[in-house]
């Protein structure tokens, strides 16, 4: 980028005296630009000619000149950045944005949020870290969920309201008296992100291969055989009844990419940048759910602006908002809420700890204030008193504290309150005499972790979707946590008893089943919840169509922002 490398050059210039006018020959300022004397020449009328700065040359060999500066480099800079977004080149934007680390608050302050480019509505999103692909099968982390359902679609979806499936690419369903059977109903004008039509055997063909993925293989261990009963018909056999199946096809390890290329899907968004310091989406105007209110949304990775010393509201991974201290008044609460997700503590039930000792620590952790200590601001995290709503905690009577080996081992993931959370225990374990050796596990799931085998505590965080319930029945089935917590004859039984819950086909019965399961696995200190977290988004006056949603995000195709004129001009606050 030839502006930029300029933009580089000024700035050598402008450095030594911070915009005052300097006394200085031609070839002081070529050594400092790191150019030949002709070059400097060159660059000094070039930029005399953008307006930037104005050179009066003094005639003979050596002679001091005065260069006088007409602009800072952070107004070219934030020129420039106009100039790129306004023609679409948000690289070259994020390529200006890390010239300026020191100012990078204020200069990107005014391009975030809710913006109309060249007449087309768009929305900048600030973000804390790097996005992970969008790999076939289960994704770890929120915003990769989230990114997932606005790009593709499944057989099935979650209404939003209900938490219940509906029809997504699939506009009904049947199943026979036996439950042995389904036949899935196809919209008849589909169509993938590159224009081409969809049709039952490309997606017979991508459910086949996400059954192959180990993680799902487990939770599809019902299905028999996927069959083309129509262009507009898929059927799908089972060896037993499942009644989680349209739950099962909703879920977001289930979303349907393209056969041939898994970047491309049918949802109300595709991707069009995924890289990263940039994800970029735009709108899918043949989604068969409906055109999305917005062009485009950008995620613009920017770690540099969740500094909490620069005082922004994006302290936290579940707040969604940014802008300058004084200027948060301005931005909305749009909405918040107690996400169903928790962390947790878990113990092995073949190792160290005895049924009355683990009944201990837990008990332990829940009234000893470890959960309230956590250093955290804005009530972000509340502890747990239930699993769910209405799934109680057991209470156990107040005995003394047992004697406890004199070493144990814990394992922990992220989130980032998990490693003060496991500190303070290995503290009041070490008061106790027994010695607390830690394990972090740097990522946001179990997968890969090789020191969970050795561990007698584990700590880490679970995500609940839309469809609660559903969501705890297929953690059991497919986390490789549980074939660690239980033993053989533990894991068989409970393989055993969700199957048996599968067969009810009334909804109801299947959710009092499963209670019952997840009450007996905390009755017998296998597991308990530690904390929710509260999530938040606040928007800035004029970004409409925010409503949160399970995840703690929004839905894009929802969103909408007024045409410049209504709305007064640019806004210039961000949205998350």
């Amino acid at each position: 980028m030839r502006l930029l490398n300029r933009l580089n050059q000024f700035q050598r210039l402008w450095q030594p005296s911070e915009g005052a006018p300097q006394a200085v020959t031609i070839s002081e300022l070529a050594a400092r630009c790191f150019c030949s004397e002709r070059h400097m020449r060159t660059l000094l009328r070039q930029l005399e000619q953008h307006g930037w700065l104005r050179w009066r040359a003094q005639s003979g060999r050596g002679k001091r000149g005065e260069l006088i500066f007409l602009v800072s480099p952070h107004t070219v800079r934030a020129s420039m950045m106009e100039t790129v977004l306004s023609q679409g080149q948000t690289h070259n934007a994020l390529a200006l944005a890390q010239l300026a680390s020191g100012q990078l608050r204020q200069l990107l302050h005014p391009f975030l949020g809710g913006q109309w480019y060249n007449d087309t509505p768009t929305l900048r999103i600030p973000y804390y870290r790097p996005l992970e692909p969008l790999k076939p099968g289960f994704l770890p982390g929120r915003a990769e969920q989230h990114l997932a359902r606005q790009i593709f679609s499944g057989l099935t979806r979650f209404n939003p309201d209900t938490a219940r499936p509906e029809g997504d690419l699939a506009h009904h369903w049947r199943v026979s008296p036996d439950g042995l059977s389904w036949w899935f109903y196809l919209r008849p004008t589909l169509h993938w992100h590159n224009h081409e039509p969809v049709d039952a055997w490309q997606l017979r063909q991508r459910l086949q291969q996400l059954f192959e993925l180990e993680t799902l293989r487990q939770l599809f261990a019902s299905v028999r055989e996927i069959t083309v009963e129509h262009k507009h018909c898929l059927r799908v056999e089972l060896t037993r009844p499942d009644h989680w199946l349209a739950w099962r096809l909703a879920s977001h390890g289930c979303y349907l990419a393209h056969p041939d290329d898994t970047t491309i899907g049918s949802g109300p968004f595709r991707l069009a940048t995924f890289t990263p310091e940039l994800v970029r989406i735009e709108s899918h105007n043949r989604c068969h759910l409906g055109h999305p209110l917005l062009n485009a949304v950008e995620y613009w990775i920017t770690p540099g602006l969740f500094d909490s010393a620069l005082g922004t509201s994006c302290r936290h991974p579940v707040q969604i908002a940014i802008g300058q201290q004084e200027e948060l008044v301005h931005l909305r609460p749009v909405s918040n809420s107690i996400s169903l997700g928790f962390c947790y503590l878990g113990i092995r039930q073949n190792g160290q700890l005895s049924h009355a000792q683990a009944r201990w620590l837990m008990q332990r952790v829940h009234r000893s204030g470890m959960i309230d200590s956590l250093p955290l601001d804005e009530h972000l995290i509340t502890p747990s008193s239930e699993l769910l709503p209405g799934w109680h905690l057991p209470q156990w009577p107040d005995e003394p504290p047992p004697p406890l080996p004199p070493s144990l081992t814990l394992v922990y993931h992220l989130p980032v309150e998990l490693p003060v959370m496991a500190r303070q225990l290995q503290h009041e374990l070490a008061q106790r005499g027994c010695t607390l050796t830690l394990h972090f596990h740097n990522a946001k799931n179990w997968d890969g972790c090789t020191q969970l085998a050795q561990a007698d505590i584990v700590m880490g965080d679970r995500l609940i979707g839309e469809a609660p319930e559903y969501t705890l029945e297929q953690w059991l089935r497919c986390d490789p946590l549980w074939r660690h917590l239980l033993t053989g004859p533990q894991r068989a039984h409970l393989e055993a008893t969700l199957d048996a819950v599968q067969s009810h086909p009334d909804e109801q019965s299947r959710h009092a089943a499963l209670r019952e399961v997840w009450q007996t696995l905390m009755h017998d200190a296998v597991i308990t919840p530690l904390f929710n977290y509260r999530y938040q988004i606040s928007a800035p006056p004029g970004v409409n169509g925010i409503e949160l949603n399970a995840l703690g995000w929004f839905d894009f195709s929802r969103a909408w922002l007024p045409p410049p004129q209504e709305a007064g001009g640019r806004g210039d606050a961000a949205l998350p």
